[in-house]
C-alpha cells in the first residue's frame, strides 16, 4: 500500500512539475500548425497557472487523505478489522485531476477493494478417555454418549474327594469382555461376550435399556431373565465360587440364565418397590422358540424400610418371583438338569416333557454394615402330558404325573476387616494389597479386605410313576424320589477392588444316588478361584 502510494504520488508531481515549468517560461508560448506558428496571449498563461494551482492544491489534498488511509489500515491491521485497498480512479483527458480515492465498504465497487478475513474454523472438542478410578471410559464432548469397556475373567482349581468322583483339575470358568454405556439420559446399553462359552451362544449380554421415568423403564435383547434373588446376583459378585443348589431349577440354565426377550420393570418411591415383567422365548440363546407361547417371568422386591433412618432394618428387603413356560415333547424337551454346581455327580435323571413350566421363588436379604444374611425357596413343576410309555416298544402316548422339584438356600456372610457388605456389588477395599486406589479414597497399603462365609443349600425332586396295563402296550413307568444337600465353607479375599480369590469346601452329601452302582457318601469338593475384573 505504501508502496503504491508513493508511486502515485510521484507521477502526480512529474506531471505537475513538467506543467509548472512550461507555464513559468518567459519566452513567447507558441502553437504550431502546419508551417506557421501564432504566440500565446498572456490571457492564455494566466489560465494555465491557475490550473497547476489547483493541481498542486488537489495533490495536497491527495497527500492528506492517503495518509489517513494509511493511518486507517494500520489500526485496523492491529485490531483484526477488514482490510481497505485504495484503488486510484482512471485520469480524465481533461489536463484537470478529479478526486481521485474513494473509499466503498461494499466489494463490487470498482474503485475500492475490501478483503475480510476469514474466521477461524470452529474446532470441534475431543473426544475424553481415560479411567475414572473405577473402570475404562471413552465420553463425547457434550458428555451425552459414554462408552465403558468391562470384562472379567475367572480361572478355578477344583478338586475331589470320593468315590467316583470327577478328576482334580484347572478351569477356565469365564472368560467375558464387552462394553455397557448410555446415550443421554434415557438410553442404557450393554453387549458382553464369553470367549470361553461351551454351551450356547458366545453372546451373553446384547441389550437396550430405555428409562422413560424411574418408575416405567423396558429392556429389549439378550440378558438374564428377571427370575429369583441369586440369579440376579452378578457373576463377580457372588459370596461363593458357585452358586447354590437351587440354581438347578433356574429358568435358561444352558446359557447362564439368559433368553432373548423384553421387560417392563421400575423403582418406585425411591426403590422401595422393584417390579419386573417380561416375556422370553425360555430356550436360552442359541434355539429358537417352538411353541406358540413365551416363558412369562414376573418379579417383585420390596424394602419396607429404604428410605426411613433405621439402622437395623434399612436394607432389609424380600419378594418372590413366578415364570410359566411352555414345552414341546416332539421337540425331546426334558426335564431340569441336575448336576451339581461344583460337578460333583447328578442326582435326578433328565425324562420327556411336555406341556406347562411353572416356577414360584421367595426370597430375602437382610444386610447391617459388615454382616449379611439371604435365603431363597424355590419350586419347578414339569408336566408329562402323552410322553408315552418309558418301555422299550410301547407305543402308547399316555399322561404322567409331572417332574416335581423344590429347593432352599440360607448363607450369612461377614466381612472381618470392617468394610460394608454391599448387596450386590464388590466391598471398597480400605487397604489393598496392590494397584490403584479403590474409588471414593484409600486408607493406604494393607493385606486387603477379608470375608468368611457360610451356606446350606438343598434340593429334591419327584417324579412318580405310573402302570400302563393296556392290552396293546403294556408298561410300567418307574418313580424316582432323590434328594441331596450341600454344606459350604468359604473365605474370600480382595486383594484389591478389581482381584479377588475365594477358597470354598463343599460337603455333598448323596444320600439317594440315582445313578446305578453309586454309593452313598459324602463328597468333599474344594474349590478356588481367582478373578480379575476391570
Amino acid at each position: 500500500m505504501r508502496s503504491l502510494t508513493a508511486c502515485f504520488a510521484l507521477l502526480v508531481g512529474f506531471i505537475a512539475s513538467g506543467l509548472l515549468a512550461q507555464a513559468q517560461n518567459p519566452g513567447p508560448a507558441s502553437k504550431t500548425v502546419g508551417s506557421a506558428s501564432v504566440s500565446a496571449s498572456e490571457a492564455e498563461v494566466n489560465e494555465l497557472r491557475n490550473q497547476v494551482a489547483a493541481q498542486q492544491k488537489t495533490i495536497e489534498e491527495l497527500k492528506t487523505m492517503v495518509g489517513k488511509l494509511v493511518d486507517a489500515k494500520a489500526s485496523a491491521t492491529d485490531n483484526g478489522s477488514p482490510s481497505v485497498h485504495v484503488v486510484a480512479d482512471s485520469v480524465s483527458s481533461s489536463p484537470q485531476l478529479i478526486n481521485a480515492v474513494m473509499v466503498q465498504p461494499d466489494p463490487s465497487g470498482e474503485a475500492v477493494v475490501v478483503e475480510q478475513t476469514p474466521a477461524a474454523p470452529k474446532k470441534e472438542a475431543p473426544l475424553t478417555a481415560g479411567w475414572n478410578g473405577e473402570h475404562f471410559y471413552i465420553r463425547s464432548p457434550d458428555g451425552q454418549f459414554n462408552l465403558n469397556p468391562y470384562g472379567y475373567v475367572d480361572v478355578d482349581y477344583r478338586a475331589y474327594t470320593g468315590d467316583a468322583v470327577p478328576a482334580n483339575t484347572f478351569v477356565l470358568r469365564r472368560a467375558r469382555f464387552g462394553f455397557q454405556g448410555n446415550y443421554g439420559k434415557r438410553f442404557d446399553f450393554a453387549i458382553l461376550t464369553d470367549a470361553n462359552s461351551t454351551t450356547g451362544a458366545i453372546v451373553r449380554d446384547v441389550y437396550l435399556n430405555v428409562k422413560i421415568m424411574p418408575q416405567f423403564q423396558f429392556q429389549a435383547g439378550q440378558f438374564k431373565e428377571p427370575f429369583a434373588q441369586e440369579l440376579a446376583t452378578g457373576a463377580t459378585n457372588l459370596d461363593f465360587v458357585e452358586r447354590g443348589l437351587q440354581a438347578l431349577l433356574y429358568p435358561s440354565v444352558v446359557t447362564a440364565f439368559r433368553s432373548p426377550g423384553i421387560t417392563f420393570h421400575g423403582d418406585i418411591d425411591h426403590g422401595v418397590l422393584q417390579y419386573f415383567a417380561g416375556a422370553f422365548n425360555g430356550r436360552g440363546g442359541v434355539t429358537a422358540a417352538v411353541v406358540d407361547e413365551p416363558e412369562i417371568v414376573g418379579r417383585v422386591r420390596l424394602y419396607p424400610w429404604r428410605n426411613t433412618t433405621s439402622k437395623w432394618f434399612r436394607e432389609f428387603a424380600f419378594g418372590g418371583s413366578v415364570a410359566r413356560a411352555d414345552s414341546r415333547g416332539l421337540s425331546n424337551d426334558v426335564s431340569f438338569s441336575s448336576t451339581l454346581p461344583d460337578q460333583a455327580y447328578t442326582f435326578f435323571p433328565q425324562l420327556r416333557i411336555n406341556g406347562p413350566i411353572t416356577r414360584y421363588e421367595g426370597e430375602f436379604t437382610y444386610i447391617k454394615t459388615s454382616f449379611a444374611l439371604k435365603g431363597e425357596y424355590d419350586q419347578l413343576q414339569d408336566q408329562r402330558y402323552g410322553v408315552g410309555s418309558e418301555t422299550p416298544g410301547g407305543l402308547a402316548f399316555f399322561t404322567y404325573p409331572g417332574v416335581g422339584a423344590k429347593a432352599w438356600n440360607f448363607s450369612s456372610t461377614y466381612l472381618l476387616t470392617g468394610e460394608k457388605q454391599p448387596e450386590n456389588g464388590t466391598p471398597r477395599v480400605k487397604h489393598p494389597l496392590f494397584g490403584p486406589d479403590t474409588p471414593e479414597g484409600s486408607g493406604g497399603r494393607g493385606w486387603g479386605t477379608w470375608g468368611v462365609g457360610f451356606r446350606y443349600s438343598a434340593i429334591q425332586a419327584i417324579a412318580p410313576g405310573a402302570n400302563d396295563l393296556t392290552l396293546y402296550t403294556p408298561g410300567f413307568v418307574p418313580s424316582y424320589s432323590y434328594r441331596t444337600d450341600q454344606f459350604t465353607v468359604g473365605l474370600n479375599w480382595y486383594l484389591n477392588y478389581w482381584v479377588k480369590y475365594q477358597f470354598n469346601v463343599n460337603v455333598d452329601r448323596l444320600k439317594q444316588p440315582s445313578v446305578t452302582g453309586q454309593e452313598p457318601q459324602n463328597i468333599v469338593v474344594f474349590l478356588q478361584e481367582l478373578q480379575y475384573r476391570f
